[in-house]
């Protein structure tokens, strides 16, 4: 329960410290008669796409473990386990390796031994993404630097009571998630079966049948998360004119502000990309009107496509223990 009500919480006290007073009648305005829903609908492509894609490379890296999932449970999989982070975060990546073991018979700590593969890959990319993004955009930074001070002295001088509280609470935030993940590790090395199973999936990357498709599909996965953050520029006029450079230091910027735990990174995510616009020249207002469509729009979208996977699997047979009977004999012992 309070893994649930914390995120709630801290995402909730976020949005209103964000949109007090604000007037929402203003944003239905926005939405029915001012935003190009076009280029909204084009976004959504890309949106799914990169769940699916993230579905594909994650059955790629279960195939050196001779475990070969249904590409349709895969992606479904994925598809449930964001909605699911929705509710609880994080625990989007325990549902979909819980779903191929319900449906495929796979072994959930091996599943999960994948995830942290993955996870180390994306984490990679990203960095590049952000160390490239400071490169191309110094100046911008620059600009924030001379704006509100040229040391950290002169930058934590101009923080607000309010400010400062946001910090603070998305830095306990971090520090429980990480609390979170250390006691499950913790869990995990009481079994030492559990921790073989996990460093195989870990370790899986090594037998990718088709590196350059796993590295492909991965470049894949972030190009379409970023297209999809980016085409809903041009539903606004005020963001049309920005250009894809303050799209991807906003996306950057977005991405990391997700790491803070709350649904769908509500709270945090609104934050930092609402402070980057306006550091573009977006006006406040505007930039509030922005981050609030878009991420309540796309999150419907999470929504919705988890609700499909769940509809779709429900229609789809289970491979029962298939993966535990084969892993294992009488004797205990693996037979591969």
């Amino acid at each position: 329960m309070t893994k649930i009500a914390l995120p709630l919480l801290l995402g909730g006290a976020i949005l209103y410290w964000m949109y007090r007073g604000f007037d929402f009648e203003r944003v239905r305005e926005v939405m029915l008669h001012e935003m190009d829903w076009t280029w909204m609908l084009l976004s959504f492509p890309f949106g799914i796409l990169a769940q699916a894609l993230r579905g594909w490379r994650w059955r790629q890296t279960l195939e050196p473990l001779d475990e070969h999932p249904r590409s349709c449970v895969s992606v479904n999989a994925i598809f449930l386990s964001y909605a699911a982070s929705l509710v609880v975060p994080r625990i989007g990546e325990f549902t979909r390796c819980a779903v191929l073991k319900r449906w495929e018979g796979i072994s959930f700590t091996r599943a999960l031994g994948t995830v942290v593969t993955e996870r180390m890959v994306d984490m990679l990319l990203m960095l590049l993404i952000v160390g490239a993004t400071l490169l191309l955009e110094m100046s911008t930074f620059g600009t924030f630097f001379r704006q509100t001070g040229t040391s950290l002295q002169g930058i934590l001088s101009s923080f607000s009571w309010a400010g400062w509280l946001v910090t603070i609470i998305c830095l306990i935030a971090i520090g429980v998630l990480l609390y979170i993940l250390v006691r499950n590790l913790q869990i995990y090395n009481k079994v030492k079966t559990t921790l073989s199973d996990v460093w195989k999936g870990i370790t899986s990357l090594k037998g990718v049948h088709s590196v350059p498709s796993f590295l492909l599909m991965t470049v894949g996965i972030w190009l379409c998360y970023f297209l999809h953050y980016y085409l809903t520029f041009f539903c606004f006029d005020f963001t049309a004119h920005l250009g894809i450079a303050c799209a991807l230091v906003t996306f950057v910027v977005g991405s990391i502000a997700v790491i803070v735990p709350t649904p769908n990174g509500a709270g945090p995510w609104h934050f930092a990309v609402k402070t980057m616009l306006i550091l573009y020249g977006v006006q406040e207002e505007q930039a509030l009107y922005f981050v609030l469509i878009v991420h309540t729009v796309q999150t419907l979208l999470v929504v919705l496509l988890g609700i499909y996977a769940w509809a779709r699997l429900a229609f789809i047979e289970g491979r029962g223990t298939r993966g535990e009977v084969r892993e294992y004999s009488a004797g205990g012992q693996e037979t591969g």
